[in-house]
């Protein structure tokens, strides 16, 4: 991940727990939307047009992140240390 260029104004968290899950709705003649549901509030994602290059990478850049967070999460339930040098 790159270096923020503008500081951070303000932070949602949202967290985990019976009412969380995602749901990816692919359309076949729209842009596609990742929804993230938290019980009552939602957070979608998705382009604002037809899906550019930089909305690719995105999307790239959203997997890998999940990826290593539930890898994460995974050493953190089995209770296996996480961080540099700690295989996968």
């Amino acid at each position: 991940m790159t270096r923020r260029r503008t500081p951070r104004t303000s932070v949602i968290r949202l967290t985990t727990g019976n009412a969380a899950r995602t749901l990816s709705h692919p359309f076949a003649r729209r842009e596609p939307v990742l929804a993230l549901d938290f019980g009552a509030t939602s957070v979608l994602v998705t382009t604002n047009g037809p899906v550019t290059v930089a909305d690719l990478e995105f999307a790239r850049q959203l997997a890998r992140e999940a990826h290593r967070f539930a890898r994460s999460m995974e050493r953190s339930f089995y209770g296996l240390p996480d961080g540099h040098g700690v295989a996968a």
